[in-house]
């Protein structure tokens, strides 16, 4: 789809969202190719017709070229005809796309020695969410040892059933030809070790290697609605490429094999108080080793008392996608108006949103790493975003080019992992 119409969309979501009939749109969307019939499911399981209608305008920027077109037709075919000639206005009022920036790979210097190795690419997302606002409905009391004994219980969450939470592994390593997409050499290092890590913090660990992006969806789907009644905690890890993305809440996406992506704000949103009950007031967390971006940060000269730099050896990567950025006006208000504030979610990203994520072929990314690493010295100590704010700090002193890791919290209380 071409940046204009993608504006035109954004620019009439806001009468899109007043005034769209979704109901008379699924059989010709399905018959017509842009989505397919568990695409539309999805998109009906969204909630109220408004929010059916601003999901399916969202998604259908990602259909592909023909998408706006054959869309149009859809709208004149069900009788909103008046809808497709406000979208006709609004792409014909707005100016040309940008030129292409040039993207090509470049050569790292690490040790002051030339590799000839291409960039990685980094790793993608793409749009909307639903928060959760529903409250816990009973205030959860922790005994998880004396480091956590002392502290105020009801500022903590409660974790005391073993398994204690599940806990998805989503790893993709392996990319098809047609989505031009490198292999992600060293991400299976960082699979196995996440894979032991959570089972020695009492989580019941499911991984599912090389999956498409309706995949990853249906898997993440399945994990959301199972019963968790009885567990305290859930946790998503995935490993992808990734990119920078238009969004409300979560930045970014993540790359199925395929090359289709998927939102952050979408993958949380499969685990919101609507969709996902048995976890209202229990603690998510999606740990995210992607790039946010295509940006690489060299840094800037800092004074004796900050972090060494540290030169990592072997073969550096990346897993970045470009983005191309949308114009001023990306939503309107009706797309942040109706949003509950998000509760009980952590969101930790590897990189900071629109920079890349770097990854070595022999020891895997510098934020698992660093992520197994914090864990496995302070998990049994420490609450979680103090852990964060210690990976955060260790991978900012890592290699010529940068990276900080950092997270959207919206934890109402501490966490603590309970280890074995």
């Amino acid at each position: 789809m071409e940046e204009a119409q993608r504006r035109a969309l954004r620019r009439g979501r806001a009468r899109l969202v007043a005034a769209l009939r979704v109901a008379p749109l699924w059989d010709p969307l399905e018959e017509r190719g842009l989505f397919t019939r568990p695409m539309l499911e999805e998109l009906q399981s969204a909630g109220s017709r408004g929010e059916q209608a601003r999901q399916l305008i969202i998604d259908l920027e990602t259909r592909g070229k023909q998408a706006f077109p054959t869309f149009l037709s859809i709208l004149r075919d069900t009788g909103q005809g008046g809808l497709a000639d406000m979208l006709i206005e609004e792409c014909e009022c707005l100016p040309g796309p940008p030129q292409p920036i040039d993207l090509r790979p470049v050569e790292l210097d690490l040790r002051g020695e030339k590799h000839n190795k291409s960039a990685r690419f980094p790793e993608r997302l793409s749009v909307p969410v639903q928060a959760e606002s529903e409250r816990p409905r009973t205030p959860p009391v922790l005994a998880l040892g004396s480091a956590v004994d002392k502290r105020n219980h009801d500022l903590v969450y409660e974790l005391k059933g073993d398994p204690c939470g599940r806990c998805l592994i989503l790893n993709n390593v392996n990319f098809g030809r047609d989505s031009n997409l490198s292999t992600r050499e060293g991400s299976d290092v960082d699979c196995e070790k996440l894979e032991k890590r959570f089972k020695t913090l009492r989580f019941d660990v499911l991984t599912r290697r090389d999956l498409k992006a309706q995949e990853m969806a249906s898997e993440l789907q399945k994990l959301a609605r199972q019963d968790h009644s009885a567990l305290d905690c859930c946790v998503v890890v995935i490993l992808s490429h990734g990119c920078q993305t238009s969004h409300i809440q979560f930045p970014g996406g993540v790359y199925g094999t395929d090359g289709n992506s998927i939102p952050i704000e979408k993958i949380v949103n499969y685990f919101n108080g609507s969709h996902c009950p048995s976890l209202r007031g229990k603690p998510k967390l999606f740990f995210i080793q992607a790039c946010g971006g295509e940006q690489r940060d060299r840094g800037f000269v800092v004074d004796c008392d900050s972090p060494g730099d540290e030169a990592p050896g072997g073969s550096l990567e990346s897993d970045a996608i470009p983005f191309q950025p949308p114009s001023a006006n990306v939503d309107e208000p009706d797309a942040v108006a109706s949003l509950p504030t998000p509760s009980d979610i952590l969101v930790s990203y590897s990189t900071f949103p629109g920079f890349v994520s770097w990854r070595e072929v022999s020891s895997g990314s510098w934020y698992v790493e660093t992520l197994d690493s914090v864990l496995e010295q302070y998990a049994s100590s420490e609450d979680l975003l103090n852990m964060l704010l210690r990976v955060a700090n260790a991978v900012s002193a890592k290699g010529t080019y940068k990276q900080i890791p950092g997270c959207f919290n919206f934890l109402r209380k501490k966490f603590f992992f309970a280890c074995k």
